[in-house]
């Protein structure tokens, strides 16, 4: 299965099994390729940009086009609020935490380019490091 097909289960998880984490309303998912965001809530301003890990819960992990990224925080906006969605299996025993990162901060954020071999070579990427550094909550855990 490739990335984005695994993102895409792991955007619809979160809209399955987590509330709002401002109001405990339902989470939506907004359309592909939204700028920054992956969901919102149906209640109020809450939006969040997702990730999905199948691992178990790491401090450096992929973001996306450092583009759009950049463009945001020079029009002064703050770094969209994270909540990544870590699946993994030990011993044949599935496993899941969904951590929230209410404030990502600019420090966290480390640029990066793709290689020239890569399908979009040269790209500028980044990845959001530190994340043990940050405050941070658990929202969802599930070890059966």
């Amino acid at each position: 299965m490739d990335n984005k097909k695994h993102g895409d289960i792991g955007e619809q998880e979160i809209v399955d099994l987590i509330p709002c984490p401002n109001c405990q309303n339902k989470l939506m998912l907004l359309p592909p390729s939204f700028p920054m965001y992956d969901v919102q809530c149906t209640r109020c301003t809450f939006r969040a940009q997702i990730k999905t890990n199948n691992c178990k819960p790491k401090n450096v992990i992929l973001g996306a086009g450092y583009d759009i990224y950049e463009k945001v925080l020079k029009a002064g906006y703050l770094s969209p609020p994270l909540i990544v969605n870590f699946r993994w299996t030990i011993d044949g025993i599935f496993h899941q935490r969904i951590i929230f990162y209410p404030f990502v901060a600019k420090g966290n954020i480390k640029k990066y380019k793709l290689s020239e071999k890569a399908q979009r070579a040269n790209y500028m990427m980044f990845r959001y490091e530190k994340l043990d550094k940050i405050p941070s909550m658990v929202l969802y855990e599930r070890f059966n």
